[in-house]
């Protein structure tokens, strides 16, 4: 059987994988309830909403970058 020839190795497809989670992550931290008609909700401008999820994801979409990018180790190259 021929071997598939796939532009990424193992450890590039577990990166991307991560980072991915790492952004779903991110958007579930900023989701939350918002305020409603008549009434103020200041939870909307929690420390968790406008701080540490939009670093997170930033970070997710980095990894993804360096996940792509990564040269792979596995990948053999065979002449036939």
């Amino acid at each position: 059987m021929a071997k598939k020839d796939f532009a990424f190795g193992k450890e590039n497809f577990i990166l991307i994988a991560g980072a991915v989670v790492l952004i779903i992550i991110g958007f579930i931290l900023m989701s939350g309830g918002g305020s409603g008609d008549n009434t103020f909700n200041p939870a909307i401008f929690d420390t968790r909403r406008i701080v540490i999820a939009p670093i997170v994801t930033v970070i997710g979409f980095i990894a993804v970058v360096y996940g792509i990018l990564k040269k792979s180790n596995d990948k053999t190259t065979s002449e036939e």
